[in-house]
C-alpha cells in the first residue's frame, strides 16, 4: 500500500485545475474561431453585394450629371429666348405704340365729333348755396338721396 503525501495531492489538484482551465480555453478558442469564420463570410457577402451596388450608384450619378448638363443647356437657351422676346417686345412697343395711341385718340375724337355731344353731356344741376347754420328741409334731403 502506497500512501499519498500532501505534495502529491497538491500536484494532482494543480494538474486537474490546469486541465480544466485548458479545456475552457480550448472551447473559448473554438467558439472564437467560429465567430471569426462567420464574420469573414459576412464581410465577403457584403463586399460581393456592395461592389455591384456601388457600380450602379456610380452609373446613376453619371446619368444624373448628364441630365443636369442637358437641363443647364436648356435653361441657358430659354434665357436667351426670353431676352430676345423682351427685346422684340420693346422694339414693337416703341415702333407701333406711339402711332397706335395717336390713331386711337384721333378715332375717339372723330366719334365724339360726329356722334354729337348733347346726349353724352349730363344736364346741369342747379347751383346750391350753403348757408351756415341752416338745415335742409326733409323733402330736399330725400330728393338728394335719389340722385
Amino acid at each position: 500500500m502506497h500512501t499519498v503525501s500532501g505534495g502529491e495531492v497538491a500536484g494532482i489538484l494543480v494538474a486537474v485545475f490546469w486541465a480544466i482551465l485548458v479545456s475552457f480555453l480550448a472551447v473559448a478558442l473554438a467558439r472564437l474561431a467560429q465567430t471569426l469564420k462567420a464574420t469573414t463570410k459576412l464581410v465577403a457577402d457584403v463586399t460581393d453585394q456592395a461592389v455591384p451596388l456601388l457600380a450602379d450608384a456610380s452609373s446613376a450619378v453619371r446619368s444624373a450629371q448628364t441630365q443636369i448638363d442637358r437641363v443647364d443647356a436648356i435653361a441657358s437657351d430659354v434665357q436667351e429666348v426670353t431676352s430676345n422676346a423682351s427685346a422684340l417686345s420693346t422694339t414693337v412697343a416703341s415702333t407701333f405704340g406711339g402711332p397706335l395711341v395717336k390713331v386711337a385718340a384721333f378715332g375717339y375724337g372723330v366719334r365724339r365729333a360726329l356722334g354729337g355731344r348733347k346726349d353724352e353731356v349730363p344736364a346741369k344741376s342747379p347751383r346750391r348755396t350753403v348757408i351756415v347754420g341752416r338745415t335742409v328741409p326733409a323733402t330736399r334731403r330725400a330728393k338728394r338721396k335719389k340722385d
